[in-house]
């Protein structure tokens, strides 16, 4: 009496709350082959909300970023993301650079993009467990993240501009890996 006539049942859902419990979570699942988006110095929560978005739609496991010098999860970044920053685990990091060694420790290859490097993404084997690492737009990745990486590579430009939105660069990552593993 006094309701609309809809009723929801709703179950609590086990929440992973580090990323090591992440990984040994899909390890106990039988995914042999994250897949990783790793941002260094993302600021702006328009473009954490669209890399969110991005990630969830190319079926990324989780977003990693360093605590200082990046944006956290707010309303922003909410309403940007659609949905996906109650899907995609965020994780902020205390050190990104032990963080990628301790990935590479669980032999997932860390691949970080740079303008400069000499291979392109197209190049690579994002087949296997993967980390990839996008720096913000304007700096990229800061010095230390970048000789963290297992390989650089880059995204062929052909026009005028030098680099993509770090989102739209993230979307370009993830769906090559994705396409490499249909």
């Amino acid at each position: 009496h006094g309701h609309q006539g809809v009723a929801a049942r709703v179950e609590a859902v086990a929440q992973v709350r580090t990323l090591d419990e992440l990984l040994d979570e899909l390890e106990a699942r039988g995914v042999k082959n994250p897949l990783l988006l790793v941002l260094d110095g993302v600021t702006d929560p328009h473009n954490l909300g669209a890399c969110l978005r991005v990630a969830d739609g190319a079926g990324a496991h989780a977003v990693i970023a360093p605590k200082d010098h990046a944006v956290g999860i707010n309303a922003t970044v909410a309403k940007v993301a659609s949905g996906a920053a109650e899907t995609v685990p965020y994780f902020m990091v205390t050190n990104l650079a032990r963080t990628l060694n301790e990935l590479k420790e669980r032999n997932i290859w860390v691949i970080g993009t740079s303008g400069d490097a000499d291979k392109t993404l197209y190049q690579v084997d994002l087949k296997g467990p993967v980390a990839l690492v996008l720096g913000a737009e304007g700096p990229g990745m800061r010095q230390l993240t970048r000789k963290t990486c297992d390989e650089l590579v880059k995204i062929p430009m052909q026009g005028a501009v030098e680099s993509l939105n770090v989102s739209v660069a993230s979307a370009v990552c993830l769906y090559e890996a994705l396409r490499q593993r249909a």
